[in-house]
């Protein structure tokens, strides 16, 4: 029996404490369930969840598109400053992938998780050594190296590691 995605991102968000970016991304297409798994990961290891699109774009509401691109990350880090904990989860990051905002997602969320642990949802796949966000031709679509990256895929019973795949 295969084990629950909220334990392996347990085990996951463990095994990046103490290293430099403490970031762990639930990997799956849109659609799959990855929420649910968040929501259960956050309820049993008493992690606050976060609505990134939803906070970043009350923030932004009266904002220029130029203003936007230049403050996101100020905004990210204020809403990120807004919960208590050692370990926080995100979905809903589609906001952060927009092209007219400028900004690599990875980077962001990397930067972010340099003082606490970050779990948050990804929309998209791992494949080949490759960490992808949409589809190929879809306008938002990104694609990274899986170096330094600890994903969790729902689309297979793999955990991968900073420095290693288990």
């Amino acid at each position: 029996m295969a084990e629950p995605i909220a334990q392996r991102l347990a085990k996951a968000a463990g095994h990046v404490d103490g290293i430099y970016n403490r970031l762990v991304l639930l990997v799956a297409p849109s659609g799959l369930g990855k929420t649910q798994a968040l929501r259960e990961f956050c309820e049993a290891s008493g992690a606050p969840l976060v609505n990134v699109n939803l906070e970043l774009s009350l923030r932004m509401l009266e904002m220029t598109t130029r203003q936007r691109t230049l403050r996101l990350p100020v905004l990210f880090s204020e809403v990120l400053r807004e919960h208590d904990g050692d370990v926080i989860g995100l979905d809903n990051l589609e906001i952060v992938f927009d092209r007219g905002l400028q900004q690599d997602p990875l980077r962001l969320l990397q930067s972010a998780s340099r003082n606490r642990t970050l779990v948050a949802t990804w929309n998209g796949q791992v494949s080949g050594g490759k960490l992808t966000y949409a589809d190929i031709g879809h306008p938002e679509y990104r694609s990274y190296e899986l170096d330094g990256v600890q994903v969790v895929s729902m689309a297979g019973d793999e955990v991968h590691h900073a420095d290693a795949t288990i």
